[in-house]
């Protein structure tokens, strides 16, 4: 475990890094920060307004949060939104965290930055010289290349070629190297032979999976479980319990802010969502699906299993009808005349395909458990329909013009009549077959042990030793940015 202390690796390269931050004006934020961004240091907070949060600016770096005003551009409220029993039809709330309002648009900005900086900062990576790899099935490696280009490293993109063409476009204007591997969503060891093919071509690859990097599911057990236990303390009312946490599984890395959540509220059911047309971990299935973002297929390496209580399957077309209800005029329309609010629906772009499928499987979760107005669910919504309008002009096209009638059919059948079929609570057997998956992808085709692979299950110390990094990782943030020698 001597390496995960993440000593200093290479004093050249952490030489060479220094003086490309300080040439570049760049300070890296800690995770204390992101994860309390009213800590930010007043000189740097008062900066921000001035840099639009889509710009390649290394302030940008202190937006890596869920506290984003998008109005005044300062560090404001934890942005979030709750879905009323209007549209739900239960009786428990379900509150999602926005990403809407990162850098990208998306908060797999934030996961990138968790496995990028610690190498950064310890002489792991030479910017002269490496490359940053970012393998992914959607937003990671947008994330990935934002930073990247943050940071002044060459940012390197793989990702499967049926993915929207938004992510292609945004890809393209900021510069990175593309690699579109076959297949869609679900087809994620074709990105991992991507990965080993470059690496075998030259060093200069650097590898950052998201499905292996522990610094992905640190950023949010640290940043993210840490901000929903704020925004229940903000939001409860008398009586009110965190009962669930839902995440769609994709790399692992947002489920990862369960582990945090199950320290502060023991009770809680944490609940893995994925697409009913690969249900890898309901019924070890396979497929392909059109629920952009989440992956599938195998296990990643930094999911603790054992902690997941639950999994939710989604038919991959309700969310895609639900997107149509939620942005198109008539389907807004409907819902007005059906009692939702206005403030709720002038929001409701603000959830993209896999963010509808988090709240669809919110609802399950709501009626499995019969949970009632006591009960508080949060979830994560990923992205916007910002990254799917293609999708949305696809849907005109192939299914016609949506209607009122339409909008009336959607909302029943998919979430007034959502069922708790392919729904299952998980026992510690189910959870060690899930968990026994991890073989085949990981020991058997990417080179881990059994040791570890045994111990991720075995040793009850082997979750807390990764997430107690975090102090050692901002301190050597702190020195890092001394050398820099701009803080002061």
């Amino acid at each position: 475990m001597n390496s995960w202390l993440w000593q200093i690796e290479n004093k050249e390269f952490l030489k060479k890094t220094v003086e490309r931050c300080k040439k570049q004006k760049i300070i890296l934020p800690k995770f204390t920060e992101m994860k309390n961004p009213e800590t930010i240091s007043k000189k740097i907070q008062d900066k921000l307004p001035k840099v639009d949060m889509q710009e390649t600016d290394p302030l940008n770096l202190f937006r890596i949060n869920w506290q984003n005003d998008s109005v005044t551009g300062k560090i404001g409220g934890i942005n979030f939104l709750e879905i009323p029993k209007e549209i739900t039809g239960v009786k428990a709330r379900i509150i999602g965290l926005v990403g809407k309002f990162f850098p990208t648009g998306a908060h797999k900005v934030g996961a990138s930055y968790g496995c990028l900086v610690p190498y950064l900062i310890t002489g792991k990576f030479n910017p002269e010289y490496h490359k940053a790899v970012w393998p992914s099935t959607g937003n990671y490696c947008r994330g990935g290349v934002f930073n990247s280009r943050l940071l002044s490293v060459h940012g390197v993109a793989i990702l499967p070629e049926e993915m929207s063409k938004e992510r292609f476009n945004w890809l393209k204007d900021m510069g990175a190297e593309i690699y579109a591997t076959p297949g869609c969503e679900s087809n994620v060891k074709e990105i991992y032979d991507k990965c080993h093919e470059l690496e075998s071509k030259s060093d200069e690859y650097v590898i950052f999976n998201q499905f292996d990097q522990f610094g992905n599911t640190i950023w949010h057990y640290t940043v993210t479980g840490s901000t929903i236990e704020k925004l229940f303390n903000q939001i409860k009312k008398e009586n009110q319990r965190v009962s669930g946490y839902v995440s769609a599984t994709g790399s692992a890395g947002t489920i990862g802010a369960g582990d945090y959540l199950r320290e502060v509220f023991p009770q809680i059911k944490i609940v893995a969502s994925e697409a009913l047309q690969c249900p890898t971990l309901l019924m070890n299935g396979y497929g392909a699906h059109r629920i952009e973002g989440i992956g599938d297929k195998h296990i990643p390496w930094i999911h603790n299993v054992k902690n997941t209580d639950c999994v939710a399957a989604i038919n991959d077309e309700d969310p895609l009808r639900i997107l149509r209800l939620f942005n198109e005029p008539t389907g807004q329309e409907w819902m007005r005349k059906n009692g939702v609010k206005e403030k709720v629906i002038s929001k409701l772009p603000w959830l993209g395909v896999s963010s509808i499928s988090n709240m669809l499987s919110s609802i399950k979760l709501a009626k499995y458990y019969e949970m009632n107005e006591n009960d508080i669910i949060f979830t994560i919504f990923t992205d916007s329909k910002e990254m799917y309008n293609s999708r949305l002009e696809e849907m005109n096209q192939e299914w016609g013009k949506y209607s009122d009638r339409q909008s009336e059919v959607d909302w029943t059948s998919v979430i007034k009549k959502q069922t708790i079929d392919y729904f299952s609570e998980l026992n510690y057997y189910d959870k060690k077959r899930i968990h026994n998956l991890k073989y085949f992808t990981w020991v058997e085709q990417q080179g881990k042990s059994v040791e570890e692979l045994n111990a991720q299950w075995y040793d009850e110390n082997y979750w807390e030793e990764k997430f107690a990094i975090v102090p050692v990782w901002d301190k050597l943030i702190d020195d890092f940015n001394k050398q820099v020698g701009l803080t002061k």
